[in-house]
């Protein structure tokens, strides 16, 4: 499974924008680990970018990602992929053991957060993201409600690297794919 692979299923399961953004944060995030830990980046890549691809037609928790994987197999994902992507949800049942699926984790909520950050920026951008900003936020229950703050801090324990080291590893991760992300921000007209 390579990446073109990865986005072409993505794709043609996931039609909503902001999903899709979020699969290719969680990717910039998953991929710099990656190369940080010399592991594979292609399986690791489409690893980050399936890990949702069923969301849109299973949202109930009750079958997210559980009824995807079985999709994920007919097309050939490997059974490591699949496991981890299975792991990434807390309720399957499914232990994270190996790194793939530690790293998996510990991107998929902090990506979301850090998006949601950038857009309450003046240009929208993550360029104007910090860790200061962040951890601010993050004690701002109202703020990205749905994200769960508690997942953050044990992905990043789960991963062995400390919350701070790892928010800022991610955002400037994400800072080096801002246009694919849409979080590049806007041109303040003067007008």
């Amino acid at each position: 499974m390579d990446r073109d692979q990865a986005l072409s299923i993505l794709h043609e399961y996931t039609k909503s924008e902001s999903l899709r953004k979020h699969a290719l944060a969680v990717e910039a995030c998953v991929i710099a680990y990656a190369r940080k830990l010399g592991q594979d980046e292609a399986k690791w890549a489409a690893t980050a970018l399936l890990h949702d691809f069923d969301y849109e037609i299973h949202p109930d928790l009750s079958e997210h990602p559980m009824k995807g994987e079985p999709i994920l197999a007919e097309r050939g994902v490997t059974e490591d992929i699949r496991r981890a992507i299975l792991s990434h949800a807390n309720y399957s049942g499914v232990p994270r053991d190996g790194l793939l699926e530690k790293t998996l984790f510990a991107c998929d909520e902090l990506a979301g957060f850090l998006t949601a950050v950038s857009y309450v920026k003046p240009s929208k951008s993550i360029a104007e993201v910090d860790l200061k900003s962040v951890r601010k936020k993050l004690k701002d229950k109202a703020f990205a409600r749905s994200v769960s703050r508690e997942d953050i801090e044990n992905g990043a324990r789960e991963l062995g690297v400390d919350l701070d080291e790892h928010i800022e590893f991610c955002i400037r991760a994400m800072q080096d794919r801002a246009a694919d992300l849409g979080l590049a921000g806007t041109t303040q007209s003067s007008g």
